[in-house]
């Protein structure tokens, strides 16, 4: 394949020789990578292409990081067995192969953000930008880094480690580094960020990543390897950066509050048809599928095609303590019936707390706390999406605290007193573990961390056999090699395509 890659180059260039006078390859009119990166308003507009792909990466990831764990499953779609549906499915069930799309393309999209990072970061090297411009671009660019390689290490493993700007074929493959050497350049670039970027001017932000936005990246890094006092440390410095808790938990997915004191980093987005806006789809996704959805969102939407996924589990309504806020802010109920076509009449929307279905209606749970009437009848919203807050960083910081002997109280109870919940005032460690891991796991519900907090406690196998087991007896669609989860499926398989690119060379995870 390489030789093939070379071949083409090399005919490339050929004809470019022979037909100078017909072809160019530098039109005055036009920007090519020699004439663009020369201003800091170029490299601006750079950085904010190398944020774009989280988008991507969103899209795919929540059958990843929250449809893999015991929160959320799917709405089963019996008359449609298509690829599509196969692939999706099969990630919950933990029977994907190398081959399952969904789980390739958050290989593809971080890579192709690392790839946009790599240019700004070899590019701003050369540039004799004052300090005070130069920075800020370099951090961002390297905190983006830093987040897609945590993100592919905590998914695959080890991962090629491709640091600089690719400028010929041999240079785009490259074996797999180790965890550990991938784990280092995180650190790296993590810690430059923190030294390189501002901390938040005002709230709210304007949604760039920030001084917080590295330290949290990099706080969850070091509690990912078990280096409490270190993620100790960075989580202290959080709070003297303006960051806190809103008064109420449903105000930090609100678009009328975007990038509140709360928000330590999110994954932006803006609803309407504009050039430049980009709106959330992600509301319909995890709504039954249905013609029309307006009794949830105020407005028709069809989602028949793209709803019934990340649907909450009846063991997650379950763990919620009595009286806790964060289950109706976080949940609600679709009333309704389903046809032969597997689709979803609504017919109320119903809150969670006390439900019991009306007499011939389904009630089925949804991620409520994406729901937002969206201005007009359009592919999505303009709700952000966490990827860090602050409620997040209180509870690492619980975790780091913890595991070190200290008490972690102050900052876990801070955390339950916003969602209504008395205090908890057990010193012992062990049961410690337990509440902390719970109160992440209610607190940070449908924000992709729940698999990747199983996986660093070392409880995934257990607890994921164990909801398997539960969820087999609950519904008739899953089949007997579902939820045989193993050591082995902890991380997910190479993607085929990168080992058939690359063979001799890139190889597969065991089990695979």
């Amino acid at each position: 394949m390489k030789k093939i890659y070379l071949l083409l180059a090399l005919i490339a260039i050929g004809a470019t020789a022979c037909k100078k006078s017909y072809i160019d390859l530098s039109p005055e009119d036009s920007y090519t990578d020699v004439t663009f990166y020369k201003t800091p308003d170029q490299f601006k507009q750079a950085v904010i292409a190398a944020y774009a792909p989280l988008r991507d990466v969103l899209v795919n990831d929540y059958f990843t990081s929250e449809m893999r764990s015991d929160n959320t499953i799917y709405q089963p779609k019996p008359s449609d067995r298509g690829t599509a549906y196969l692939y999706r499915e099969a990630i919950p069930n933990f029977t994907n192969t190398s081959t399952n799309s969904y789980v390739n393309a958050v290989w593809q999209h971080c890579y192709t953000g690392i790839s946009r990072t790599n240019i700004v970061i070899e590019r701003l090297k050369t540039t004799t930008f004052d300090a005070s411009v130069k920075q800020p671009l370099d951090g961002q660019a390297k905190f983006l880094r830093a987040l897609y390689y945590f993100k592919l290490v905590r998914l695959f493993g080890g991962v090629p480690l491709f640091l600089k700007e690719v400028t010929s074929a041999d240079e785009a493959f490259l074996p797999r580094s180790t965890a550990d050497q991938v784990y280092t350049q995180i650190i790296a670039d993590a810690k430059d960020a923190i030294s390189e970027l501002p901390s938040p001017a005002k709230f709210p932000q304007t949604g760039e990543a920030t001084k917080g936005s590295a330290t949290m990246l990099l706080a969850d890094v070091y509690v990912t390897q078990k280096k409490w006092a270190d993620a100790e440390t960075l989580l202290n410095t959080m709070a003297g950066m303006g960051y806190g808790l809103n008064a109420n938990y449903a105000d930090a997915f609100t678009p009328t509050n975007k990038n509140s004191k709360e928000s330590v980093f999110d994954i932006q987005f803006l609803e309407g048809t504009l050039v430049g806006t980009s709106p959330n789809p992600l509301t319909f996704h995890f709504l039954p599928r249905s013609t029309n959805t307006s009794v949830i969102t105020g407005i028709a939407i069809n989602n028949s095609s793209t709803g019934g996924w990340n649907t909450p589990t009846q063991d997650l309504i379950n763990s919620y303590e009595p009286n806790d806020k964060r289950l109706d802010a976080s949940i609600g109920i679709a009333e309704g019936t389903y046809n032969a076509s597997d689709l979803f009449a609504y017919s109320a929307n119903k809150s969670i707390i006390g439900y019991t279905p009306a007499a011939g209606k389904t009630g089925v749970p949804y991620i409520k706390k994406y729901v937002h009437t969206p201005i007009a009848a359009i592919t999505g919203s303009s709700d952000n999406f966490p990827i860090y807050r602050y409620s997040g960083a209180l509870l690492l910081l619980a975790e780091a605290q913890n595991e070190q002997g200290k008490s972690p109280l102050t900052p876990l109870n801070a955390v339950r007193a916003r969602a209504g919940l008395d205090p908890v005032t057990t010193a012992d460690q062990a049961q410690l573990r337990d509440i902390i891991l719970h109160e992440s796991r209610v607190e940070l519900a449908f924000e992709n961390h729940r698999w990747h907090d199983l996986v660093r406690t070392g409880r995934a196998v257990d607890v994921m056999n164990a909801f398997g087991a539960a969820l087999k007896t609950q519904v008739s669609y899953l089949t007997p090699d579902t939820y045989n989860v193993t050591t082995s499926k902890l991380l997910y398989p190479i993607p085929q395509t990168e080992i058939d690119l690359n063979p001799g060379v890139m190889t597969q995870n065991p089990g695979y």
